[in-house]
């Protein structure tokens, strides 16, 4: 049987690159029992960052779910534990991560406090309505202040933060937590929580004051807790987190609490503080699916609310693929409505084929663990699943209802692909679709006038560890080279000229002449083709050839060697022999008409602009326009953002934004982002022109 849905938690640890999300997800396993010690991301031993590419970075790269069967008191709790990674470039797998949570725990640096990261996704988190809560790691290291980070989060994230603990001890003296709600303490000298109601001398004032008012906010959530309590009758420890239950469901309350995943003792080993008592709030405190409003399905082009029901009709989305050495590509999942059982066959809502859930598991890092029943608001994965990819819906018939998902993070840094060897070629195109259907962040291009195969991400690093897993998974070896910028040319004045083409060497010749006169059109127009020949000068069936040689000659470049582009040709007279004529000679004619054209009629390099909306702080505003205009950019305006940022719009030449991704998280410490899109092409000034064409 599957867990019950109301004892399920489904928790995703967020926040900042380096806050201790991997590490304390590590920690809340092995307070629970799971783990039998304490893995260490520098070792590549955490549970949750299994995948080589995150051992050699010391950094999550992917988001990992990983189950905790946690008892409190009498009751059995499932917690599926969501850690995310901090780093910029993976932004679209903590989104994911947020989306399946049905609780955020915003993990925070007790010694940095709010960083951009946490900013991000705080502002992301509160566009989902997700509940949230936040812990306060990090309380034994050096310069840590439980108070400065309080204070840091109700600066940048607004109000309804309840403090739920105070530290007991800070910094190296940090030895335990008070709990607000029960006025206990708990103490961790010999490494294990020691619950005591009696509070050290130090904190009692403090602990005292905090949990009165923690009882003041709480009571007026509730007219009956607030008439008892005016008439002298406090809430019971049970009734503030019924009441905090609520507030955190209705997304109005956000509790704090405070720990250390990995506290140093004295005697050099490392334990956890405070990680048992986040384990327990979780399970009291935090929603179950089913207390959240159902998940927006598509429904014959309508939005309908699907309630979390075990009962219900089947349907799961698929939020994850990943490829594993052992049993192949494991498909992961959270039911939205239902429950599904080993060996039920699904349809894939895309592509309309069945799919037998047969191998249905859940995963804790590189270990499988065999499921059978996987009820609602539950989340679990499958293997060997066909033609299944990131973002499906599964049903259990043929309703056609569809989850819709957000578009993903746009794409913002590209890298040119050239296979390492033949075979390298032979099996890329393979390879790089497989991991496509895996990360919904990336995009493959082909541009066919620079001849090269692009692929954009995040960012370098996003890249870099595509690559890598390219070559671990499928043996296939990619390098890169810079994306080269697609110029071209274009006519700057109207002349007429003659193509002539002519050749005779034995038996049949070759004979076009062609009378084309070529003028410019206005930017994007592309190219026209005319013909004016009266009197049969070049019979009709050879007129379209002499278009034909032109637009050919047209790819392989003018002037300056790029393509030309918004030209007219319009052919008005001609010359042709009855034996001698055919097609290949008035395209050859075109062709000829075109090169002896060009002189006279001059040729401009166009450079591709591309349109840029750049959304930073208020504060930086005006580093980030005065970049821009080093980079040959014209500023178009701003537009106020969320949460007191800036958008800025600016049209720069495409040549100019190659690394933007990269020197824009460099200048803005990664608080700024962007999207570009393509605008138009315009004329590359004179000096720059000489310096393209030299280099």
């Amino acid at each position: 049987m599957g867990h019950r849905a109301d004892r399920i938690r489904n928790v995703a640890l967020v926040g900042h690159a380096g806050n201790g999300k991997t590490t304390l997800a590590e920690a809340m396993l092995y307070r629970a029992g799971v783990v039998t010690r304490l893995g260490r991301v520098e070792d590549g031993t955490a549970t949750t960052d299994a995948e080589p590419e995150e051992h050699s970075r010391t950094q999550s790269v992917r988001l990992s779910v990983v189950p905790i069967d946690h008892r409190v008191g009498s009751d059995d709790y499932r917690i599926n534990l969501i850690d995310t990674p901090g780093y910029a470039d993976f932004r679209e797998e903590a989104l994911t991560g947020l989306r399946i949570a049905d609780l955020a725990v915003f993990v925070v640096d007790a010694t940095a406090g709010v960083q951009t990261g946490d900013m991000l996704l705080w502002r992301a988190a509160a566009a989902m309505d997700r509940p949230r809560m936040v812990f306060v790691n990090k309380m034994d290291r050096t310069r840590a202040s439980y108070e400065r980070a309080v204070a840091h989060v109700r600066e940048h994230f607004g109000d309804g933060f309840e403090l739920v603990e105070i530290p007991i001890g800070e910094e190296a003296a940090f030895h335990g937590v008070a709990d607000l709600i029960t006025e206990h303490a708990f103490l961790y000298d010999s490494g294990r929580a020691v619950e005591t109601d009696e509070l050290p001398p130090e904190i009692a004032e403090r602990e005292h004051a905090a949990h009165e008012a923690l009882v003041e906010d709480v009571v007026e959530t509730q007219d009956s807790l607030l008439e008892a309590y005016l008439e002298g009758v406090e809430p019971t420890p049970a009734e503030l987190e019924a009441a905090l239950h609520e507030g955190v469901d209705a997304g109005t309350v956000f509790p704090v609490m405070c720990g250390s995943a990995a506290a140093s003792r004295d005697d050099g080993s490392i334990e956890p503080i405070g990680v048992d008592r986040l384990l327990e709030f979780i399970c009291h405190v935090g929603p179950a699916p089913a207390d959240l409003p159902g998940t927006e399905v598509v429904i014959a082009d309508d939005l309908f609310q699907m309630p979390v029901d075990p009962d219900g009709p089947l349907l799961l989305q698929v939020f994850a693929t990943r490829s594993d050495d052992y049993v192949g590509q494991i498909t992961m999942f959270k039911v939205l409505s239902g429950t599904l059982r080993a060996d039920d066959v699904v349809v894939n809502v895309r592509t309309g084929e069945k799919e037998r859930m047969h191998g249905l598991l859940a995963t804790r890092g590189s270990e499988h663990i065999p499921v059978q029943t996987v009820v609602a608001g539950d989340i679990a994965g499958v293997t060997k699943l066909g033609d299944v990819r990131t973002g499906d819906t599964l049903e259990d018939g043929n309703r056609g209802w569809v989850v819709p998902l957000p578009d993903p993070v746009p794409p913002v840094h590209g890298v040119a692909l050239v296979a390492a060897s033949p075979q390298d070629e032979d099996k890329m195109g393979g390879a790089l679709h497989k991991l496509l259907a895996e990360d919904r962040s990336l995009r493959l291009e082909r541009n066919d006038e620079t001849h090269q195969t692009i692929l954009w991400g995040a960012g370098d690093t996003h890249l870099q560890v595509v690559l890598d897993r390219m070559a671990r998974r499928y043996g296939v070896r990619l390098e890169t080279e810079p994306v080269r910028v697609a110029y071209r040319e274009t006519i700057t004045r109207t002349v007429e000229v003659e193509g002539r083409h002519k050749k005779q060497s034995g038996g049949r010749g070759q004979f076009g002449v062609a009378n084309v006169r070529f003028e410019p059109l206005p930017p994007g127009e592309g190219y026209v083709f005319e013909s004016e020949v009266v009197g049969g000068a070049i019979p009709k069936s050879l007129v379209p050839a002499v278009g034909a040689g032109i637009a050919e000659a047209m790819a392989r470049g003018g002037t300056h060697g790029f393509p030309l582009v918004d030209l007219k040709a319009t052919v008005t007279d001609g010359k042709y022999h009855s034996v001698d004529s055919d097609e290949m000679s008035f395209r050859m004619a075109g062709a000829l008409a075109l090169k002896e054209a060009l002189p006279d009629a001059g040729t401009v390099v166009l450079e591709p602009i591309s349109h840029l909306e750049v959304t930073v702080p208020g504060e930086l505003q005006g580093e980030v326009m005065g970049d821009l205009q080093q980079r040959r950019g014209q500023l178009e305006g701003t537009e106020l953002g969320n949460g007191g940022e800036v958008i800025v719009l600016a049209s720069v030449p495409t040549s100019e934004i190659l690394r933007y991704a990269i020197d824009l998280r460099s200048f803005t410490h990664g608080r700024g982002r962007f999207v570009a899109r393509h605008d138009r092409y315009q004329p590359l000034p004179a000096h720059l022109v000489s310096r393209l064409t030299e280099g």
